[in-house]
């Protein structure tokens, strides 16, 4: 499984920047998921750092704001990965933008080796591209170690009609086509990276990563969350 995390949720209570205690939560559910035997990625935004597109409605050039960004989900990488190792669990950083002193390359072969191996691999740098979000990098490295499904946490509880954190009498869809989630425009990934699960059949799992236990219900497969498939043929 690949775990599609928003870097938002690393600043926890602060609103910006990481908090430690946030993290070390994460990592402890991930352990507890680890030791059922799956075999799992994750990939982390850069929001509570820095976000492309606001820098360039500041002013910053997109290419360059795009780049800062990529740096900011490393940054979030190693603090995942430092919470992970002190709790015992093997992991590795794999980076799409050359940082050799701090993180591996990404190379596709040696990363499913690694999970192979039983470590959980954690990649930043999205996608190494700008214009691409880590939504759409989810999306493609799901798709290169053969994830079974893709993990999209967020703040609430799945997908809705509207903002259920502003709207008290939205909708939650328990299942979705790929169709209906770009028809109606429900922006809980970026059309790029939900065309390119629906090209190649992939699931997406939408669920409430701020309720303790979530993962680990997910991956046993209980009903939670919205569900985002290709529907019945």
């Amino acid at each position: 499984m690949l775990l599609k995390l928003s870097g938002e949720a690393f600043a926890g209570s602060l609103g910006y920047g990481i908090d430690l205690a946030t993290v070390r939560g994460f990592a402890g559910e991930l352990k507890d998921v680890h030791e059922l035997g799956c075999e799992l990625a994750v990939v982390i935004g850069g929001g509570n750092i820095y976000r492309g597109a606001v820098g360039t409605s500041q002013g910053i050039e997109r290419v360059t704001g795009d780049h800062m960004g990529m740096l900011a989900t490393v940054i979030n990488a190693l603090a995942l990965q430092n919470a992970l190792e002190k709790l015992g669990v093997h992991t590795r950083v794999m980076s799409a933008i050359a940082m050799d002193r701090i993180a591996e390359p990404y190379i596709r072969r040696r990363a499913t080796r690694h999970l192979e191996k039983r470590r959980i691999v954690i990649f930043g740098g999205g996608t190494g591209n700008p214009y691409f979000s880590t939504d759409t990098a989810a999306g493609l490295r799901a798709m290169e170690i053969v994830a079974e499904v893709i993990f999209k946490a967020t703040k609430v509880d799945g997908v809705f009609d509207a903002d259920p954190l502003k709207h008290k009498r939205a909708k939650k869809y328990s299942e979705l086509t790929y169709i209906e989630l770009l028809n109606r425009n429900l922006r809980v990934m970026d059309a790029t990276a939900v065309s390119l699960c629906m090209d190649n059949k992939l699931p997406i799992l939408v669920f409430n990563l701020l309720k303790k236990g979530n993962i680990r219900r997910a991956v046993l497969g209980e009903k939670l969350g919205t569900l985002v498939h290709e529907g019945r043929q």
